[in-house]
């Protein structure tokens, strides 16, 4: 039973959202009911600012790196432990027990949990995620791209199997959380990176974070 405490610990460190945490403590809102509505980095990007922004990034990625190394620490020999201690952190992300179940859509806190668990593969897919923003200014795109290539390249790197199935159900987060993203990426409609919304709430929850 103690080998799954990790895994608790993980998910209840995922539920810390830093954005919503930032929007409540240094500017009085809840930044779920601003720009995207997501509590995430590229809202408070939209909504707070580049520095915020970037603490959010920062704090969400670590927990994803914590998460792992709690695995490994706590959760004896081999990949499982630490592989489920990555996802329950971006479940918890995603659907934090401590705000009502309303998250951000975990890409941050994925970014740390795949760095961790793979590194190159993650790199490799994160270079063409970042050149995928670059070129076309959707954050969203960008997310999904990486969180797609990543088990392609764990697959082609030939690393653990546990490691593998973790990133193919960490996509499979991704592009539901991303479904709406998806739908007006195809229409033309996604808002840009350094595209301000129009109002409180006005894009709808479809951004990625």
């Amino acid at each position: 039973m103690l080998t799954y405490v990790p895994i608790i610990i993980a998910y209840l460190l995922g539920s810390i959202s830093f954005s919503f945490l930032y929007g409540k403590w240094f500017k009085g809102i809840d930044i779920r009911k601003h720009g995207s509505g997501n509590a995430g980095a590229t809202n408070t990007l939209r909504v707070i600012g580049t520095g915020p922004a970037i603490l959010v990034l920062a704090l969400d990625v670590g927990k994803g790196i914590a998460a792992v190394w709690l695995g490994k620490w706590l959760g004896g020999e081999g990949e499982l432990i630490p592989v489920l201690s990555g996802l329950a952190a971006i479940v918890g992300h995603n659907w934090p027990v401590f705000f009502g179940f309303k998250g951000g859509k975990g890409i941050a806190t994925t970014i740390g949990v795949l760095a961790t668990l793979a590194f190159l593969p993650s790199l490799y897919a994160g270079i063409i995620g970042i050149l995928m923003i670059v070129l076309t200014r959707y954050v969203s795109l960008g997310s999904l791209v990486f969180t797609g290539l990543a088990p392609v390249f764990i697959l082609l790197l030939d690393r653990p199997w546990e490691i593998f199935w973790a990133s193919v159900v960490i996509a499979v987060f991704a592009y539901i959380r991303h479904r709406s993203n998806i739908v007006k990426i195809v229409q033309g409609r996604e808002n840009k990176i350094g595209q301000k919304t129009a109002s409180a709430g006005s894009e709808g929850k479809g951004k990625a974070g």
